[in-house]
């Protein structure tokens, strides 16, 4: 297996934890800018989805689901199991999105 799987539970089905490499984690700040700002400021009056922010937030999941699969490769993993999302304002902003999780060796039973 040379992809690293990335689910979020605590097992797999099939396949069984060889070993745990300990925890991967992966964190993306990323600032908004001023017409996002001012779109979403029109969104909360009149309505409707904010795209930028939407699109903001899923191209920060996306890249930050990314390192922890990296890190789960550097410490000889091929699995991160039970990972999980936070994703909090700083400052109103900025949006930080953090994806971690367990890395683990699996084989299949």
């Amino acid at each position: 297996m040379d992809e690293i799987l990335i689910v979020t539970t605590n097992d797999i089905p099939g396949y069984e934890i060889t070993q745990v490499h300990g925890e991967v984690c992966g964190l993306i700040v990323r600032a908004r800018n001023a017409f996002s700002n001012m779109g979403a400021g029109l969104r909360t009056v009149f309505g409707g989805e904010a795209r930028g922010y939407t699109t903001l937030l899923l191209d920060s999941r996306n890249e930050a689901l990314e390192r922890p699969r990296e890190a789960a490769r550097y410490k000889g993993a091929n699995a991160v199991v039970a990972r999980r999302f936070d994703c909090n304002e700083i400052a109103s902003i900025m949006s930080e999105v953090a994806a971690y999780g367990t890395a683990v060796t699996i084989a299949r039973r």
